[in-house]
């Protein structure tokens, strides 16, 4: 969530250099948004654009730099991206009614994240917003941000034992989800008839608390044997999923109820028994 922003409920994905304090913003979301043509898909429309810029000589065309970004199917791949002074000339190259409403959206992005950074309460209290405008429930929310902080735990974890970010984070976080769900997370998506949105976003709030178990005994157990490798981080983040594996089965023995539902956003997020 927090490398997605929304204007007018459209994601662009971001990415913040903390070296630098500035935003990276995905050129392909920001054509998606600006671009009024229907029959051209916006990573097209931003594939002629770049050769435009590029025949024309542009300064806009050398600021482009790619970097990591997830793409709607869970993975990273190389994307290009343009710092807040390259989205500003690239709303000029595109005749758009949104063109204003998106400077001053930008403009905001900066000044939210320079706030947070020093005030972290005021990214929690933005984060509330957002899933209350989402239609969350308080308890659900309150237990969602909790496992925000506890994931960023494990990821300062994982970033000092040399785990790099991307692609490793996603093996080892498939590699507890197969180990507590019985599926991978692709899998665990599909059960919940989900595409682009975020799983933790549409998970229970027993399914969030297993996650979280899983998550903080991988940090537990990660933190007393200093794993030198990344396949011991790999046997690590499996044994932390099979803590809250071992839990969900004793909880689904003694209630005769799945813990995993089918339940997403679309549907009431509660802890009922699931009909499916």
């Amino acid at each position: 969530m927090s490398n997605i922003k929304l204007f007018q409920n459209k994601q662009v994905r971001t990415q913040f250099d903390t070296a630098k304090e500035e935003w990276f913003f995905s050129v392909v979301d920001v054509c998606a948004i600006l671009s009024q043509t229907q029959n051209v898909a916006p990573r097209n429309y931003w594939s002629d654009l770049k050769r435009k810029l590029k025949a024309e000589g542009s300064e806009l065309h050398e600021k482009i730099v790619q970097l990591k970004m997830q793409s709607a199917d869970g993975k990273f791949y190389m994307t290009d991206v343009l710092n807040t002074q390259g989205v500003l000339r690239l709303v000029q190259s595109i005749p758009s009614p949104k063109a204003e409403p998106f400077k001053l959206w930008l403009a905001e992005v900066g000044n939210d994240r320079i706030e947070e950074i020093y005030d972290p309460e005021k990214a929690i209290q933005r984060a509330l917003t957002f899933y209350r405008k989402k239609g969350y429930d308080d308890p659900w929310i309150q237990q969602r941000i909790k496992t925000i902080d506890m994931r960023n735990e494990l990821t300062d974890e994982w970033k000092r034992v040399g785990v790099k970010e991307g692609i490793e984070y996603a093996i080892l976080t498939d590699e507890m989800t197969k180990a507590w769900t019985d599926m991978t997370t692709r899998q665990y998506k599909t059960f919940k008839s989900l595409t682009k949105e975020n799983l933790r976003d549409n998970m229970t709030n027993f399914e969030l608390v297993l996650n979280l178990l899983a998550e903080q005994t991988t940090k537990h157990i990660s933190e007393g044997r200093d794993p030198k490798t990344f396949k011991e981080s790999k046997q690590i983040a499996k044994e932390g999923g099979e803590t809250a594996r071992n839990a969900r089965l004793d909880a689904e023995r003694k209630s005769g109820r799945p813990v995993i539902t089918h339940r997403n956003s679309k549907v009431q997020l509660t802890d009922k028994p699931d009909k499916n």
